[in-house]
């Protein structure tokens, strides 16, 4: 396994450099795997917020082979998004879509226990709301922000170019949101309009895990390790905060 190199040991939590994204997806699965069993021996389910991408897509089919598909217990699994883009769910670019195609319809997940985030919805901010009270309504409060936030047990991100994470992206509205769950994004690219987990909802988690891969991905590794990106502000208050890197990310 790599060391962690100089210019990224700044980056807040644990950093892990894998050879490749492959070995990032193996890591992750294990990671989710041992995350469901502790919280299902601790409180009978497991509440995990989940990210589009292609780096989770590999760690998504990981989690619906073998050994997975039959070690978990995913009938206590309760799936959560950490943003959506406002498209139909059957959407090319839905998160969701790509969600149910590379693990919920694979896996004994029970159909109800999905909260897909209301994107496509005609008023954002209307749907902001209503995912903010099926959160506050399924989880516990944790340690952090205004009233305490909703906890998740696990919450996967990935990192963009320009250092964005779930759909906070550099310079918008939804970087200052402080008393609110979820709210509207806006992207720098289409589709521009999005639905996202606040900064209080990331980092109320008791996990945060980052998959970062490919060289593209490193200027943006540089800028968060130098505090100048949105995923910078991702440091949970009492909880984990892992970043699982490719070689090629880390430079």
């Amino acid at each position: 396994m790599p060391d962690v190199p100089e210019h990224l040991r700044a980056l807040h939590g644990d950093v892990v450099v894998h050879d490749d994204a492959d070995a990032i997806a193996a890591a992750c699965a294990e990671l989710l795997a041992g995350a469901s069993a502790d919280a299902c021996a601790s409180r009978g389910r497991f509440d995990v917020a989940l990210s589009g991408g292609s780096t989770p897509v590999a760690t998504f089919d990981r989690l619906a082979g073998a050994p997975y598909r039959d070690s978990i217990e995913w009938p206590v699994w309760a799936v959560y998004f950490s943003d959506e883009r406002a498209v139909p769910a059957d959407h090319a670019e839905s998160n969701y879509r790509l969600v149910r195609e590379h693990l919920l319809t694979r896996v004994p997940i029970d159909p109800d226990r999905v909260r897909r985030m209301p994107a496509d919805a005609a008023d954002l901010d209307v749907a902001a709301d209503e995912y903010a009270v099926t959160l506050h309504g399924d989880l516990p409060p944790g340690p952090a922000g205004p009233a305490g936030a909703p906890r998740l047990d696990c919450i996967v991100l990935g990192l963009g170019t320009n250092g964005h994470t779930a759909s906070l992206f550099p310079g918008t509205p939804a970087l200052n949101v402080v008393d609110r769950w979820v709210t509207r994004g806006r992207a720098d690219h289409a589709p521009f309009d999005r639905l996202t987990l606040t900064y209080p909802t990331i980092n109320a988690a008791a996990l945060v895990v980052f998959l970062v891969s490919g060289a593209g991905k490193s200027a943006a590794l540089r800028a968060t390790a130098a505090g100048a990106t949105p995923a910078a502000d991702v440091m949970p208050a009492d909880g984990r905060l892992l970043w699982l890197l490719d070689s090629a990310a880390a430079g």
